[in-house]
């Protein structure tokens, strides 16, 4: 009998902290069903172009910081108006698209001498490890095909004339995957409304004995900066490279008319030049 009430007590008390805890402690961890929200939202990709680790991980963030939505923005969502609203109410905050958007450009036309026959792994990352790659140009496309592999929405493509890659802008996201990829650091996320592309990554202060720009990359004269009219176009002393102002810039194509190697292109046909060049092939 005296074990039977002892056993009951205990049975009791168990029962009692069970039912305070139940009523006191929450069943879910603080903030759950906001990033929940968040990342039913959310593509699900788990691409990491966000710079965490997957969309939930993202979403946690988002949760702790609204904000953050507007410095790293989900590039895939910005293409989804439906999902961009749900977003915004979830947040609470104001997005717009067409600030935000980003889109990949490679600065690189092409054209440089192969200097020698490259016959190691086939990737850019590995003809890279030799002598900056095999092409005169030591910030040469190498054309292996990182950057395509890459690509979550196949906006990337290698030229067949040039062996050069190139980006549909129609295509691309701006997720940011390929500029990781490019051993060459040839590519840079602009904004959606870019105009003028700049085709060439080789500086001045850049310059390595025995190797040279191809007749294809800027020459830094200038001429492209002193044509422009509507002060579009910066001088960036540093670099020795043209920048150029969205807002100011009216697309006359001065700039491009003057550029003496074709080193200025229309980044606005560069999606439905890709598609003839698609076609066509």
């Amino acid at each position: 009998m005296f074990i039977v009430i002892i056993l009951t007590g205990i049975a009791l008390a168990f029962g009692i902290i069970i039912y305070v805890v139940n009523k006191t402690v929450p069943t879910k961890v603080k903030g759950i069903e906001k990033t929940e929200e968040i990342a039913s939202i959310l593509p699900g990709m788990n691409c990491g172009a966000c710079g965490h680790p997957g969309c939930f991980a993202y979403a946690q963030a988002l949760t702790k910081d609204a904000d953050l939505i507007l410095k790293t923005p989900c590039t895939v969502v910005l293409q989804d108006s439906d999902g961009l609203e749900r977003l915004e109410k979830a947040l609470g905050v104001t997005l717009d698209a067409s600030e935000m958007s980003r889109k990949a450009l490679i600065h690189c036309n092409g054209n440089s001498e192969v200097i020698y026959n490259y016959s190691g792994v086939e990737t850019c990352k590995g003809a890279a490890q030799l002598l900056s790659g095999y092409k005169k140009c030591p910030y040469a496309c190498l054309g292996l095909s990182d950057c395509v592999e890459i690509c979550p929405q196949g906006a990337i493509s290698i030229k067949p004339e040039n062996g050069v890659a190139v980006v549909d802008p129609e295509k691309c996201t701006g997720c940011g995957l390929c500029l990781a990829e490019c051993p060459q650091n040839l590519i840079e996320l602009v904004p959606a409304g870019t105009k003028i592309a700049f085709l060439c990554n080789y500086a001045p202060l850049r310059d390595i004995p025995g190797r040279e720009k191809c007749d294809a990359g800027c020459t830094h004269c200038r001429k492209c900066f002193n044509s422009c009219e509507y002060e579009a176009i910066a001088w960036n002393k540093e670099k020795a490279i043209p920048e150029f102002d969205i807002e100011k810039c009216t697309l006359c194509h001065k700039c491009i008319e003057v550029c003496p190697n074709h080193t200025l292109a229309d980044f606005t046909k560069a999606a439905a030049k890709t598609r003839t060049e698609a076609m066509v092939r």
